[in-house]
């Protein structure tokens, strides 16, 4: 990766310690979103396709998916 992720918190995040972060400024560069855990920020980063990750986003927005 020649640029450096940008990591942020949905604003819809409570800080109760269960997040992800996600850097959404390498989607256009690159085509990648990575995503993180927030509480292990040195730990391992999953690379989303950015078309997955918008698909993904558009399912979570129109309810496609139930809470455990």
């Amino acid at each position: 990766m020649t640029s450096e992720p940008h990591w942020f918190k949905s604003s819809y995040s409570n800080n109760g310690g269960v997040c992800v972060e996600v850097a959404i400024n390498l989607a256009a560069p690159h085509g990648i979103v990575p995503v993180r855990d927030s509480k292990v920020q040195s730990g391992p980063v999953l690379t989303v396709p950015a078309t997955a990750f918008s698909s993904f986003v558009a399912g979570v927005k129109a309810g496609t998916f139930r809470s455990a």
